[in-house]
């Protein structure tokens, strides 16, 4: 059985990169819920959570390039 890199990396890169995919396919989702669900409070929520998630890839981008002075290496 073939093991996928992000499980046996020790990289935080690469299991930063594979977070960032799931949470895209999250608001993917969030967003297509959007437009399926008719109550507007579910809409606002979907739609928030979607925003927040995308606020966390921005870290997680930020982190991977060191753009962040949180991030950079001491």
């Amino acid at each position: 059985m073939a093991t996928n890199t992000y499980e046996t990396s020790r990289d935080a890169k690469v299991h930063t990169a594979n977070l960032r995919s799931e949470m895209q396919q999250v608001i993917e989702h969030l967003r297509r819920d959007i437009n399926v669900v008719d109550e507007p409070r579910a809409k606002a929520m979907f739609e928030t959570t979607a925003e927040v998630l995308q606020g966390l890839i921005k870290t997680f981008q930020d982190y991977d390039l060191g753009q962040e002075a949180a991030f950079k290496g001491r």
